[in-house]
């Protein structure tokens, strides 16, 4: 009990002090809570009061806080910056959007004029358009005015004879055969074409008998010629091959007579017929002496005076590379002028002519007056005096060290066999020809053979006996190449040969071997001259060359192309026009009617192109002095056409002698489309270019989805049948310009160099012109060619793959060039730009053109070429040595020359004058 009232009591106790504790700490938070109440309100309504008042307290009476000397908030430093820079803000401003307003008003004029110059395009475009119509319409005028004021020239109708109709009256005697008496000319238009029929030998008897390899040379060129026709209806000539025969078969005059004149197509007398006896053999036989031939025309290596009727039979080389072509590897070089021998002669006569004329009364019957005089004696006596007075060492030899070869009477009788003859003609600078003792043998197979060889081994023939004649006289200019000089003169003959200088001995071997290749050396060269030679003498133009079919790969375009900074940065050069018509070719002409009779001597004679043997090209170079017509009719080609001027007249215009013209790129390209696609976005713009050809080098065809760009011109895409870099040099048919540039598809050129080496290659359109050359040099150690790419202020060669060449040396390069170059180039993939070189040389005697003095010009990050092969270089020695043994001698030229523009692209007004300079 006295716990528990001890307890209560001491809890009363307690709580009394609890209750005091729990009082004051409430006064406590009163107070707090009011004195953060009055600084949270009171003082920031004080401050803001003080801070909107403080500019206006500028007077000591109306300050807040009373008078306070030098501390007054409104000249606090940091207030005044801000104030500053508020007012510097402020001023900015306006000054922005017064710039803006200004800027605003600029954008409405620049607006209007746009609208104004939307409307004087328009204006212009039909002003443009106006004046094309104006244009055709003029044209139009033009050509019915012409029309009316020049007859209606068309071809004539062909009227063929009958098939047995003779045509013509027999003549008096079959020795007085000419063209005019004993040639059927209506069958012969001019615009005929000359289509000649070929009988085929082994439908009748004497086919049998004719020698197999010479029946399958003939043959096998017949079937290629352009000119054969199987419709004998329409044919102009007639030709039949009658020998040579085999060995020992002779057939009989009357037998061979009875059969010709059982041919198809005789018509009684042959008119019109060619009769072709080929000797493959120095020994051949005279197959048609006592053979009357009646009108028919005879070709043969061997005739006597009593049958050779000049102006209408032929005489024609031996066929001694009957089924093979010639290895120009054996063919020595034609340089050193100056060979071991002066002259050599081997030989043996079998027969002199005071016993041919006693075992052959017929022949003396027929001579007037006294026996011809036998110099044979004179002439071996003055050789073996030249050969023991030992001034030139010479060598003759008058009896053959084994069996002579057969021959006709009184003809000096080859010795040895073909190969040993060779040997001993590689030796000498002369090969001596003594023509027979017999004068009226003025041609036998046996000097034809002797011709033939010296000729191909490059001794310079030299002939005795001026009674001689020569194969395809009355065409050829021998005088040129071989010297003939009369029996009487032997003693002469040795100061005549000495007193020669190296440059004329130089000229008669390159001018020798000219005519064998052309003429000689294959059967398809002796059967198209024998054919030219007739077609020349009854004055029909040859046959158009043929030109390589473009296979095109159609591609998509339409990709518009851009603009190379590098292209186009030319200052105010104004380079030409681009064209906006369609393309513009060149004139192409045919080789019109007076070609026959203008042209003669140069065609058949000249290294640059036998016109007369080979059909003609539509792009033939133009000389400066020559003038050539057109075969559309139109008249003359413009000499001196040219607009002049100076400055700006100079720059918008080509002028010259063809003041119109375009050129065509053809680019060799194999499976790099985007280094194609950016060469070819790199001629977009370009001045004067026609079209560009691509040579599609790969079997592998174009992406499908391959976008080519529209560069304003067409771009044509030709599949090539293989690969190989001499499709770049092909004729194509879709090549319309003269003017080829041949561009590789990695070449680097401004616009302004490519025009720049048009207007020079312009001036010399019979040469290459282009940008990097090269040059070739002679090792003295090794003792051959070397190619160099070396800088140097000497060059031979400019590269094809950057350089103009007109289209006429892509004819001759796929057609005329030996197909042992483009071998070679096909072997090594490599050399085609040499072979260009030396055929341009070849023919032109010029060396190449280089233009600006860059040296290279390959695009910067552009897929290595072949050239960067180690091979290269080492093929390219090859190649150089190679083709000197072709040709049989170095045709490259060297030249110091270097075509650069003065001030192509100096900055003048256009009122002074900018012309080109060449240095």
């Amino acid at each position: 009990m006295t716990g528990y009232t001890m307890l209560r009591n001491g809890g009363a106790g307690n709580g009394g002090q609890t209750c005091m504790l729990r009082w004051s700490n409430r006064i406590r938070l009163t107070w707090l809570s009011f004195t953060l109440f009055v600084i949270l309100v009171f003082f920031p309504l004080i401050a803001h009061y003080y801070l909107t008042t403080l500019d206006e307290a500028d007077e000591a009476g109306k300050r807040i806080f009373g008078p306070r000397v030098g501390n007054e908030l409104c000249e606090v430093k940091h207030v005044l910056d801000l104030c500053r820079i508020r007012e510097s803000v402020s001023e900015e401003l306006l000054q922005l959007e017064a710039k803006r307003q200004e800027l605003n008003s600029e954008i409405a004029k620049l607006n209007l004029k746009i609208e104004a110059c939307k409307k004087s395009i328009e204006n212009a475009k039909q002003d443009l358009l106006q004046l094309k119509n104006v244009i055709s319409q003029t044209e139009h005028s033009y050509k019915e005015l012409m029309a009316q004021n020049q007859p209606k020239l068309s071809l004539p109708i062909r009227l063929l004879p009958e098939k047995d109709d003779a045509g013509l009256p027999p003549p008096k005697a079959t020795r007085g055969c000419r063209l005019h008496n004993c040639f059927d000319y209506s069958r012969c238009p001019l615009t005929s074409g000359f289509p000649v029929y070929v009988y085929d030998s082994d439908q009748f008897i004497f086919g049998s008998y004719l020698d197999p390899l010479v029946k399958q040379a003939f043959q096998a060129t017949a079937r290629a010629n352009v000119y054969v026709t199987e419709n004998a209806d329409i044919a102009c000539l007639y030709v039949v091959l009658v020998g040579e025969m085999q060995e020992p078969v002779v057939l009989r005059p009357a037998e061979l007579e009875k059969q010709l004149y059982s041919l198809p197509h005789w018509r009684t007398d042959g008119h019109n017929h060619l009769i072709i006896n080929l000797s493959r053999k120095s020994d051949t036989q005279n197959l048609l002496y006592n053979v009357s031939t009646g009108r028919a025309m005879v070709a043969q290596s061997t005739f006597y005076a009593v049958q050779y009727r000049p102006g209408f039979d032929l005489v024609v080389s031996p066929l001694v590379h009957a089924m093979s072509e010639p290895n120009f590897m054996e063919i020595p070089p034609q340089v050193p002028v100056k060979r071991k021998y002066l002259f050599t002669f081997q030989g043996e006569k079998i027969e002199s002519l005071r016993s041919s004329l006693q075992e052959a009364r017929s022949f003396e019957e027929e001579m007037e007056g006294d026996p011809p005089a036998d110099y044979d004696d004179r002439i071996i006596a003055t050789l073996k005096a030249v050969q023991d007075s030992k001034l030139d060492q010479v060598l003759v030899e008058f009896t053959c060290k084994n069996q002579p070869r057969p021959s006709l009477p009184t003809e000096w009788a080859l010795c040895g066999e073909r190969e040993d003859r060779l040997e001993l003609l590689k030796l000498s600078t002369f090969a001596l020809i003594i023509t027979p003792g017999d004068p009226r043998l003025i041609i036998s197979s046996g000097c034809a053979t002797r011709l033939f060889e010296a000729l191909e081994v490059g001794a310079v023939p030299v002939v005795l006996g001026e009674q001689v004649q020569l194969p395809y006289q009355d065409m050829l200019q021998w005088n040129e190449a071989a010297l003939v000089v009369p029996k009487p003169r032997v003693t002469e003959v040795h100061f005549l040969l000495r007193s020669l200088s190296d440059s004329d001995l130089l000229a008669m071997r390159r001018q020798g071997r000219f005519l064998w290749e052309t003429y000689f050396s294959t059967a398809d060269s002796i059967f198209n001259t024998v054919l030219a030679m007739i077609r020349t003498r009854i004055q029909i133009p040859a046959a158009p060359i043929r030109e390589e079919a473009a296979a095109e790969i159609p591609h998509r375009s339409g990709k518009a192309a851009g603009t190379d900074p590098n292209m186009a940065d030319n200052g105010d050069l104004d380079l030409g026009p681009v064209e906006t018509e369609p393309p513009y070719a060149s004139p192409r002409y045919l080789r019109n009617f007076t070609l026959t009779v203008t042209d003669f001597y140069r065609s058949w004679n000249s290294a640059p192109g036998p016109f007369h043997l080979f059909p003609h090209t539509p792009f033939d170079p133009v000389l400066p002095s020559e003038a050539k017509f057109l075969g559309s009719g139109t008249g003359f080609r413009p000499i001196g056409g040219g607009a002049g001027g100076s400055g700006k007249e100079f720059q918008a215009a080509l002028g010259g002698n063809v003041p119109r013209e375009q050129f065509t790129v053809v680019m060799l390209t194999y499976e790099r489309e985007e280094v194609l696609m950016n060469s070819l976005e790199r001629l977009n713009g370009l001045p004067y270019l026609n079209k560009v050809v691509v040579v599609w080098n790969s079997p592998k065809l174009p992406s499908e989805d391959l976008l080519w760009p529209d560069i304003g011109v067409p771009i044509m895409v030709v599949r090539t049948e293989k690969n190989s870099l001499n499709n770049r040099f092909l004729p194509w048919n879709e090549i319309e310009t003269e003017a080829i540039l041949s561009i590789d598809d990695d070449a680097h050129l401004r616009h302004d160099e490519i025009m720049f080496g048009f207007r020079v290659w312009r001036e010399a359109r019979d040469r290459i012109v282009g940008f990097p050359g090269r040059y070739h040099a002679w090792d003295i150690p090794h003792q051959s060619w070397l190619y160099n790419s070396n800088y140097s202020c000497e060059l031979s060669m400019v590269l094809t793959g950057a350089a103009f060449f007109h289209k006429y040396y892509a004819y001759l390069y796929s057609y005329v060039m030996p197909q042992a170059i483009r071998d070679m180039v096909d072997e090594y993939i490599n050399c085609e730009d040499i072979a260009m070189n030396f055929l341009v040389s070849h023919i032109t005697r010029k060396p190449p053109i280089k233009v600006t003095s860059r040296w290279t010009f390959r695009c910067p990050g552009c897929p290595q070429a072949l050239s960067h092969d180690d091979s290269h270089f080492h093929e390219r020695h090859k190649c150089i040595n190679f083709f000197v043994k072709v040709y049989g001698y170095m045709p490259l030229l060297y030249t110091q020359f270097r075509v650069d523009s003065v001030l192509f692209k100096t900055r003048l007004p256009h009122d002074k004058t900018k012309c080109f300079k060449f240095i």
